[in-house]
């Protein structure tokens, strides 16, 4: 039964293979997106501006989500994390071009996070929409 198929996504990332686990797993119809931050993988760089990080930890899911044969529109679910969550609002132009017309069910959490560079990271589950069984 192909809605039963499990894959394995990768970003590429040197943390996926270090930590064992995925960037996402796809389990038709659903997509789940790990805890996403805003290291541009190709080039293993973090920009210093919270704002350019959660750019860029979308642009990273995006990617996940392409290769799940998701998008955006898909997202039914988003976790925030940020260390200080001071820097939310900062963040909300770059959120709110990605999910506004999408209007996920959120929550934002301020805690810790494993790099000091990291300001951002982001979790999102997806459902495939228009898929048979979904």
């Amino acid at each position: 039964m192909s809605g039963m198929t499990r894959l394995l996504i990768s970003s590429g990332s040197t943390f996926e293979a270090e930590i064992g686990y995925s960037r996402a797993v796809r389990q038709d119809p659903w997509v789940f997106v790990s805890g996403t931050t805003g290291f541009d993988y190709a080039r293993m760089t973090i920009a210093d501006s919270v704002e350019a990080q959660a750019e860029q930890c979308l642009k990273n899911i995006e990617a996940a989500l392409e290769q799940a044969e998701a998008t955006l529109a898909d997202v039914v679910r988003v976790v925030y994390v940020l260390p200080d969550s001071a820097d939310f609002p900062r963040c909300w132009p770059a959120l709110r071009k990605a999910f506004a017309d999408v209007r996920p069910a959120a929550m934002m959490i301020s805690a810790g996070l494993a790099d000091p560079r990291m300001k951002i990271e982001i979790e999102v589950t997806a459902l495939k929409r228009g898929q048979a069984g979904a």
